[in-house]
């Protein structure tokens, strides 16, 4: 992955999953991934910046995420990264609802084609937004736990999570 805009700002932050890495541009949330999870950024070049206003505010929204205390985040997004179609995918996502699950077909349907459902799950795997664009809500066909870049454990851990606050 290589972004449209450097030097990005970086933060790490601690969370009951594990050590997430945030991203931010000027616009907004460019990233957030689990530490060590499949389709890891290259950060040459990115800046640390614990202080920075969205990075703070991303930081906190998940902190109440895991607490319970929050089903919705408001941060900015500064897509980086990604394909048009790509784009469309993540955009899609954010349409699932705290609590709810669609399937890969669902999301293919969505963005009327059907035939797509092996390249929207390509997308969702690049998805750049863990647990804020929610790629863990999206489940096989059967309703089976598939595919997730930050581990198969974290994706229940965070379909319980949701399950606990409905």
């Amino acid at each position: 992955m290589k972004p449209l805009q450097t030097p990005l700002m970086q933060h790490q932050v601690q969370t009951e999953l594990g050590d997430v890495l945030l991203a931010a541009n000027t616009q907004g949330l460019a990233g957030i991934w689990f530490i060590g999870q499949q389709h890891w950024p290259n950060t040459s070049g990115w800046l640390n910046a614990p202080q920075h206003p969205t990075l703070q505010k991303a930081a906190q929204q998940l902190h109440e995420y895991f607490g319970g205390q929050r089903t919705v985040f408001d941060v900015p997004l500064s897509p980086a990264w990604g394909t048009p179609f790509q784009r469309a995918v993540w955009q899609a996502l954010q349409t699932v609802g705290f609590g709810h699950t669609v399937t890969y077909g669902d999301v293919a349907r969505k963005m009327g084609n059907l035939k797509a459902v092996r390249a929207v799950g390509a997308a969702i795997g690049r998805n750049p937004w863990s647990v804020i664009v929610p790629c863990h809500r999206v489940v096989g066909a059967n309703g089976s736990l598939t595919g997730y870049a930050g581990g198969l454990d974290r994706k229940k851990a965070l379909l319980h999570l949701e399950a606990a606050h409905t």
